[in-house]
């Protein structure tokens, strides 16, 4: 019997993707009086990845706010490097940053942002256990202004072999404001 190909094959229902990939680690909800740092501990070193799914604002008084990236409380200077890309529809804008003691994730909506908004991010932290190799991450993040958007894809390098165990995630210039959510996942398979 031959394969099955193209539009057809796409359309076999059969054929979804296994979703008990992702198992739920742990989720962070911050209360009303805000949050500077947010820390998962003890993390297990079972997985393959690991991905952090957050909806942020940051209480700072400005349009947006830098959030960061720490792996085992490393704030060694020159541990960390990352790079950026981003759009809002007009234009287009890139950088580097180089010897950090951290690594900029994601850049959330802010205290003057259009009220009530917030970042929606997607970050994955690639062979986070594998102890042979540095580690990198990488976002999706982006908010909506009412007419414009922005949006960033951002990347990481923790120049360590240690395996993760845990993850500090911190906002800059401010505090994550009330209702910010990050929630871990472990990602089994390849």
């Amino acid at each position: 019997m031959s394969p099955i190909l193209g539009i057809w094959a796409s359309a076999n229902q059969s054929q979804y993707i296994v979703t008990s990939s992702y198992e739920s680690i742990a989720t962070v909800t911050v209360g009303s009086g805000g949050s500077s740092t947010i820390t998962f501990s003890s993390i297990p070193s079972t997985y393959t990845h690991l991905q952090i799914r957050a909806i942020t604002r940051s209480t700072r008084s400005a349009a947006n706010s830098n959030i960061y990236l720490g792996f085992n409380n490393d704030t060694t200077t020159g541990n960390y490097y990352g790079h950026y890309l981003n759009g809002d529809g007009s234009s287009a804008g890139a950088g580097a940053k180089i010897g950090s003691t951290t690594s900029a994730i994601i850049i959330s909506a802010a205290a003057t942002s259009t009220s009530s908004v917030f970042t929606g991010a997607v970050i994955d932290i690639l062979d986070y256990a594998n102890t042979n190799k540095y580690k990198t991450s990488r976002s999706l993040n982006g908010y909506d202004t009412n007419g414009d958007g922005r949006i960033f894809f951002m990347s990481g390098l923790w120049m360590n072999t240690n395996a993760i165990s845990s993850i500090q995630i911190t906002d800059a210039l401010g505090s994550f404001a009330q209702y910010s959510s990050f929630a871990l996942y472990g990602i089994k398979g390849a």
